[in-house]
């Protein structure tokens, strides 16, 4: 129905317009990482670029130039708010202390993302640890991706934090990479360069051991252990060299840091994937493979497996044996919603969780602004 001439509009009883949300500008800790940019996607919310770092190369926003205190008081009037995601292990707690006394003294209210309970990149978490125990006391609101670590919060520091669920990590306008059909099932795991979280040689002997299982129980599949040339632990990879070799189901296969196209093209071809993590909270290449319809066993440590909760993701302890590993592959393998690399139910499954995925990027980006929004107005009254 058309309006009516403006100028009877208040006789005819007609509503004014809603006047328009000015955009909440925001610092983000970092901004240009995949996840800030999903979150922060709403007409409502400006996001301010990272600064250049000195001597950094281009895009490269670590160690974070926003997250000091000299540069929010000299941009104090340059935004409303502070996000802090990722990068705070680059700073000590003294550092952090006082950036966050700097954006409450410039009317910047502080939400902190709490991605990690435990670092993925720390063997030692003392350090984060005391970190967490400045922000997440100090931080106006928090934000969390799972139930399992809202409660660990809840319990831990008697904060409330918002669950938002992790967005996709596959681009939502990258063509879908079609892995190749095979008739022996293939269960893959990326060790990468055994970062301090990765128990390389527990999850590969676990990874064998589970695979001779599955064969004894009448499923045939094979094991790919991938791994970066250059590593950080070369005795982990030496022993991991020869368990694999000493193995008739697992080839190891060593190579430089992937792209992203040779990430998504080597994942798109698995039947199964296994996470081979001792320690951490959440997982990016959990969210990876979900997008890619890949099911994924994940270590019964942090909250990965409550990061999605239908049945193409198991929770497993490893050991020796590869008992656990085993009944989660099985699980995940045998669930309804599996879906064979190559096949045309993997793209079905695919386009179907592509379209959940956009839906749900709607409406994380509109939590975000509202939250944003909130913060900002009791900040200024």
């Amino acid at each position: 129905m058309p309006r009516p001439n403006a100028f009877l509009e208040h006789d005819r009883g007609w509503a004014d317009p809603a006047p328009r949300v000015t955009p909440v500008r925001v610092v983000a800790i970092p901004a240009g990482h995949p996840y800030v940019a999903t979150v922060t996607a709403s007409p409502d919310v400006t996001l301010l670029p990272d600064p250049a770092h000195p001597g950094a190369p281009a895009g490269q926003w670590w160690p974070p130039v926003a997250l000091d205190p000299s540069w929010i008081r000299e941009h104090s009037g340059d935004a409303d708010l502070l996000h802090i995601h990722f990068g705070t292990e680059s700073f000590s707690r003294d550092h952090l202390v006082e950036s966050l006394s700097a954006a409450h003294e410039a009317g910047w209210p502080v939400v902190f993302t709490v991605h990690d309970i435990e670092h993925p990149q720390l063997s030692d978490q003392a350090d984060y640890r005391a970190q967490l125990d400045v922000l997440i006391p100090g931080a106006d609101a928090l934000v969390t991706l799972t139930p399992g670590a809202a409660a660990a919060i809840r319990e831990r520091w008697g904060r409330e934090a918002v669950v938002s669920p992790h967005p996709a990590l596959f681009p939502t306008d990258a063509k879908y990479p079609r892995g190749l059909a095979s008739s022996e099932i293939l269960v893959g795991m990326h060790l990468k360069d055994l970062r301090s979280n990765v128990d390389g040689v527990g999850m590969v002997r676990a990874l064998g051991a589970a695979l001779d299982l599955l064969a004894a129980a009448g499923t045939r599949a094979h094991g790919e252990v991938r791994m970066h040339h250059h590593v950080r632990d070369t005795a982990a990879r030496d022993t991991i060299r020869e368990i694999v070799r000493r193995s008739d189901r697992m080839v190891l296969i060593e190579h430089d840091r992937l792209d992203d196209v040779e990430l998504w093209n080597s994942l798109a071809r698995l039947d199964a994937c296994v996470l081979p993590y001792n320690h951490g909270t959440h997982s990016g290449w959990l969210e990876l493979c979900w997008d890619l319809a890949v099911p994924v066993a994940v270590p019964a440590v942090g909250f990965y497996g409550d990061q999605h909760t239908d049945d193409t993701v198991a929770a497993f302890t490893a050991t020796p044996d590869g008992d656990a590993l085993a009944t989660a592959l099985t699980a995940v393998l045998g669930s309804p919603a599996a879906t064979r690399a190559g096949s045309p139910e993997r793209e079905g499954e695919f386009t179907r969780r592509r379209s959940a995925r956009l839906a749900q990027a709607t409406t994380t980006a509109a939590l975000h602004a509202s939250l944003y929004q909130r913060l900002r107005d009791e900040a200024q009254s």
